[in-house]
């Protein structure tokens, strides 16, 4: 038997409770903590984009969304 380790789960969603794949990195930054090249991410699933997105964008926060690396959405 192999040893599991977290590197082998697909990415999950970052809302709270939330065990879904991910399949959207919101990659975003708070300017009065961040330098201006600095990315944090947040991983949302497709049921999290719009409620995570929004809480980002509401305080400036949010600088982009992309598919996340793995998701279904670069398949296709």
């Amino acid at each position: 038997m192999t040893p599991h380790s977290p590197a082998d789960e697909a990415p999950i969603c970052s809302a709270r409770g939330c065990r879904a794949p991910a399949e959207w990195a919101l990659r975003w930054r708070n300017p009065r903590l961040h330098e201006p090249d600095r990315r944090k991410t947040w991983l949302a699933c497709a049921a999290h984009r719009e409620s995570l997105g929004g809480f980002l964008d509401a305080r400036g926060f949010l600088r982009e969304v992309v598919p996340a690396p793995g998701s279904p959405t670069l398949e296709g």
